[in-house]
């Protein structure tokens, strides 16, 4: 019988770690994060760059408290309640969302506040305000987000010239591309394919 497998770009992200009970005099109470057993995380693209620091982290032959501290701001983000696209309790969530999704599927095509306005059907300053009042970002900085996302599967995927993994992700000026990849990620291009570009396997 044929099963339907999983998408071809999902992936899995596995860490082992033990849990100990502090001691009751140390005075802490029970942890504050309550963890659900699945969720669907708000903001993706951090919690893989926090896996992958996390897995880069691992790597080195003097182990820090920063393990621990990556660790934690993992479980954060999956303690963290997520916006759903179903709660829609004004026309302007609803907006939002439907820019959301054109930034997400879009991004490598010339996309700005305008354009994206001129879609929908809006004013730019109002589809702004109530994307920044959804998403907690600008439409400027979740376009970048989600190029940056797209160029970080290029540069560790593909061998591809950085010019042809600027284009491809919406960006005609490799200089331009260069300064807000650095912007998001604290590294180079190139920079950033060293440090990543080796797969990491949990066995």
């Amino acid at each position: 019988m044929w099963e339907k497998g999983f998408p071809a770009e999902l992936k899995f992200y596995w860490l082992h770690f033990d849990w100990q009970k502090q001691p009751e005099q140390h005075g802490l109470h029970q942890a504050l994060l309550h963890l659900p057993q699945h969720t669907r995380v708000g903001d993706p693209a951090c919690i893989i760059a926090l896996f992958r620091q996390f897995l880069s982290e691992q790597e080195n032959i003097h182990r820090s408290v920063a393990l621990a501290c990556i660790l934690l701001l993992i479980l954060q983000q999956l303690a963290a309640p997520a916006l759903h696209e179903d709660v829609v309790d004004s026309p302007g969530v609803d907006l939002a969302w439907k820019a959301n999704q054109l930034i997400r599927t879009q991004y490598h095509l010339a996309l700005s506040t305008s354009t994206l306005a001129k879609t929908r059907h809006c004013n730019a300053d109002y589809l702004g305000r109530v994307y920044r009042r959804v998403f907690c970002l600008t439409l400027t900085e979740a376009l970048h987000r989600q190029r940056v996302l797209m160029a970080e599967k290029l540069l560790i995927g593909d061998k591809l010239p950085l010019t042809e993994v600027a284009r491809q992700c919406g960006f005609n000026n490799v200089g331009y591309f260069r300064q807000i990849f650095r912007k998001h990620t604290g590294l180079t291009p190139a920079s950033w394919k060293r440090r990543y570009c080796r797969e990491h396997i949990n066995s």
